[in-house]
């Protein structure tokens, strides 16, 4: 049987080791690559053409979910391993072609298990995100309604990464308009960062035409 081939991408070397040191103790699994960042990560993937990839979800550089949808044309399966427990960047992940995701907080036999799925062509959800997954899209589109109109199309183009100019031209609005508008979206949200905005987006179902297309978001 071929060993399975796997690249490691996280900015702590000390966790690095440590993962592979874990994989490694598995019958016929191999750490082919490491890197610190999603950007070598990619290059990892090309150069060495793991069968997994174990992605961190934030570290220094490019974004690791804009590096995941790239990856959904090479054939890897990424596992996401990541600190990150908010359900709404798990989907986010997931969406963007994560395989599984996993929390580092109770990783090991999760991680072993969450590899030995995506192999296999299945996917993994950390157990500990799974009701509240499924339970956040209903909340985040029952939030919606306390949006106006015009805050709903002005959330849903900051998440598909337009600048508050470009959102005033194709609104036909002023920048101070938007400005305004999404200060009351970050206020009704309790969201402030634009992944966060992201998240509440794909969650709200506010991007399901373009996730049918395959042109995802990148929060950053």
């Amino acid at each position: 049987m071929s060993p399975l081939r796997i690249a490691l991408s996280d900015d702590h070397a000390v966790v690095r080791t440590g993962l592979r040191l874990l994989l490694e103790t598995q019958p016929g699994w191999k750490v082919v690559a490491e890197s610190g960042d999603a950007e070598t990560a990619a290059r990892d993937v090309r150069m060495h053409h793991p069968d997994v990839l174990v992605l961190d979800l934030i570290m220094p550089g490019r974004a690791s979910l804009e590096v995941l949808r790239e990856l959904r044309r090479d054939a890897v399966s990424t596992v996401v391993l990541t600190m990150e427990s908010d359900p709404a960047m798990a989907r986010a992940a997931l969406t963007a072609g994560a395989s599984a995701y996993v929390l580092k907080e109770a990783a090991d036999d999760h991680l072993l298990e969450a590899i030995r799925a995506v192999a296999a062509g299945r996917t993994y959800l950390d157990p500990t995100l799974g009701a509240a997954l499924a339970s956040e899209g209903t909340r985040e589109r029952g939030a919606l309604g306390r949006l106006t109109a015009r805050e709903r199309d002005v959330l849903r183009l900051i998440a598909l990464g337009h600048t508050n100019q470009e959102i005033a031209r194709e609104l036909g609005l002023s920048v101070r308009t938007i400005e305004s508008h999404r200060a009351s979206i970050q206020a009704k949200t309790k969201r402030t960062s634009r992944a966060g905005l992201v998240g509440y987006a794909l969650a709200a179902g506010l991007l399901d035409d373009v996730r049918r297309r395959g042109v995802l978001p990148a929060p950053r």
